[in-house]
């Protein structure tokens, strides 16, 4: 148990560890304290007694980080121990104004304080540590400034010596990394792992390879997120492994097989040179959930991106719940009729589509779902040779030349966009081949979902085409396995807080009727909530078109033109694996949606003052009837609600 202390004991505990820090170090006159504008986040940065970057971050006087290392170290150099600091500046505020076309937000400002340490290793080469401080966290990223004639070409990192220390009592969210070239014909690793939930960090990963971002920690009544964002095609992702050594998590680099063939694993460039962004968010779990820092800090698209092609929405999908035997022509034909009835824009074909329909019926497709107002997107296989996935069309996207072809000819069709599966892992030239991917879509006017796939870590604002990635164990894994769908309350309940929090989700949600040869766990009215609760540029929806026949109209109705591009969100209420409750705001309506992670009832009350609407309605179980109810609902400052066991409900004002 945590047991509540005095904010004036806290703060004298505090400084009297910064002065043993600073005494054992012997730098205090070389020690920096930060803040951010609001002053309840405080970050203290200096060298150690080896002349190591160390920080160490507080929110309002209490210990978020305690004492954890910074540095790198290059082929050609060590930029982690026997450093001096040359300076540091105070920069002023940074500020971004931008909008997403999708997401949580739509308009959103950042504001941060900037500070940049200036440090030398004892070759005499530079390197820059820079830290921006908002309200809502800090991120800090590593930057090798020189640029002079015989640099020596490309440079190589072979470790990043960054830790999160976070205090020994605190509890964390954490998904287990995979193990490169396992999993079914060796599709492994893809994020899609089940969560430890509330676990001592010290807890080892159960697999042995680390966890994946984000990873969520508290200590008491402080939260905090830990993730990257932004790594361009000549830096690797990363993940975190704990050190019992130094009991912190430390950044380390991917495993040797999740490269691309022939390509390479560390990151490497010439200078000058950014690393990617590391970012924490800090606060409560309405800060948490609130924080844009994974696109805040993402490369923006070019002024002149022509972004008229993209339309979010909502998509019908056969595969979910049908698998391969429902990529035919006739039920393809019934999705997009599907499509059209919900008023979805689009229609998923998936797998072997290239033999089992071919490309001239696909041209006839798309055509007739243009009568409809319905546009198709086609599934692709992106691999080489690091799996052994049967699935095709295969190989199409290998090479740049391969690649344009195909897309033209997706372009003259008129398809909208392609959901690329089965990649690779994260090291360097994987990652650029995302970016590959993602660049010569864009030239064709491609929408691009990826399976199977890597953390999106804000791609989506610099390629506003990247609508989704998968990158979650989803719908799709409980239509596998009993023991999945048994975990899927708790799963689900812990998306929004970890996952979901930055970066597009393609969980592919909701089956309403059933699942066949799965009990499924989740009642109706939570299934309901879950294309409103994850976000996603375009939201494949698992229900098919018999299924949606027998839920009652108000259903259908309220599924009817779902949006998936919120103009703003609110965290109402929840705590991670237990329950969740959101609002989002789109126009003039307001949907808020609920869901219970547990077995057992929920009564709770719930603050809608903020809407302005006189009268909406609330989907909700009937337990009795084991089906839908509906009512009418004043929004107030306290609406009473109830969830049934696994179960959910769905607002609409």
């Amino acid at each position: 148990m945590l047991y509540p202390i005095k904010t004036a004991f806290l703060r004298a505990f505090i400084s009297l560890l910064m002065l043993s820090v600073f005494a054992c170090t012997d730098t205090e006159e070389r020690s920096s304290v930060w803040t951010g504008p609001d002053k309840n986040l405080k970050v203290t940065f200096g060298l150690s007694a080896d002349h190591t970057p160390f920080y160490l971050v507080t929110y309002r006087d209490s210990i978020v980080l305690d004492t954890s290392r910074l540095g790198m170290i290059r082929e050609d150099g060590n930029f982690y121990n026997d450093l001096s600091l040359l300076s540091v500046t105070d920069e002023g505020i940074t500020e971004d104004h931008y909008q997403l076309l999708y997401g949580k937000q739509k308009d959103i400002a950042y504001k941060a304080n900037r500070y940049v340490a200036h440090l030398k290793n004892k070759k005499g080469a530079l390197m820059d540590i820079e830290f921006q401080l908002s309200d809502d966290g800090f991120a800090f990223r590593y930057y090798f400034p020189e640029n002079k004639t015989g640099n020596g070409g490309l440079k190589t990192i072979k470790e990043e010596k960054t830790t999160y220390k976070f205090p020994g009592q605190s509890r964390a969210w954490l998904q287990p990394m995979a193990k490169a070239k396992t999993g079914w014909e060796q599709t492994n690793p893809s994020y899609e792992e089940n969560y430890l939930a509330e676990v001592s960090p010290d807890t080892p990963s159960p697999i042995g390879e680390g966890w994946v971002y984000p990873a969520l920690f508290r200590n008491g009544d402080t939260w905090a997120l830990v993730s990257e964002t932004a790594p361009e095609r000549n830096f690797c992702a990363t993940r975190l492994r704990y050190d019992e050594h130094d009991a912190a998590f430390g950044v380390t680099f991917p495993q040797e097989e999740e490269v691309y063939p022939g390509g390479g694993l560390l990151p490497a460039s010439e200078l000058p040179w950014y690393s990617p962004w590391r970012l924490v968010v800090v606060g409560d779990l309405g800060t948490i959930t609130a924080s844009t820092l994974g696109t805040d800090l993402a490369r923006p698209a070019p002024e002149d991106t022509d972004t008229s092609y993209i339309r979010p929405g909502t998509a019908s999908w056969s595969w979910a719940l049908l698998k391969d035997e429902s990529i035919t022509y006739d039920i393809q034909k019934e999705f997009i009729d599907y499509a059209s009835d919900m008023q979805w824009p689009y229609c998923l074909v998936d797998v072997n589509w290239d033999t089992t329909i071919g490309y001239d019926k696909i041209a006839e497709l798309a055509d007739y779902a243009r009568t409809k107002n319905v546009k198709l997107i086609l599934w692709y296989n992106s691999a080489g040779s690091w799996n052994t996935t049967p699935y095709h069309p295969r190989n199409k996207l290998l090479t740049a030349e391969k690649r344009r072809e195909e897309f033209g000819k997706l372009q003259d069709m008129g398809i909208a966009g392609i959901k690329v599966d089965f990649f690779g892992g994260d090291g360097q030239s994987m990652i650029a081949y995302y970016h590959d991917i993602f660049t010569d879509a864009a030239r064709y006017q491609l929408l691009v979902n990826c399976h199977g796939t890597t953390l999106p870590r804000g791609w989506q604002r610099t390629y506003p085409h990247l609508v989704t990635m998968e990158s979650v164990k989803g719908f799709e894994f409980i239509t596998f396995s009993q023991e999945t769908a048994d975990l899927a309350p708790e799963h689900c309940a812990i998306l929004p807080f970890t996952r979901n929090v930055f970066d597009p989700m393609d969980f592919t949600p909701m089956s309403l009727t059933g699942i066949p040869n799965i009990n499924r766990r989740t009642t109706g009215a939570f299934e309901l909530a879950l294309p409103v609760l994850f976000l996603s540029g375009i939201q494949h929806i698992a229900e098919t078109a018999q299924g949606m026949s027998e839920v009652p109209d108000y259903v259908r109705e309220y599924l009817k033109a779902l949006p998936t591009d919120w103009e703003t969100s609110r965290f109402i209420d929840g705590y991670p694996g237990k329950y969740a409750v959101f609002a989002r705001q789109k126009g003039d309506h307001w949907y808020v949606c609920g869901i219970n992670g547990e077995h057992t009832a929920k009564d709770i009350t719930i603050d809608l003052s903020f809407i302005k609407s006189e009268v909406g309605y609330m989907i909700t179980d009937d337990p009795e009837a084991e089906g839908f109810a509906k009512s009418d609902l004043f929004p107030s400052e306290k609406n009473h609600v109830v969830m049934q066991p696994y179960g959910g409900f769905v607002m609409k004002f």
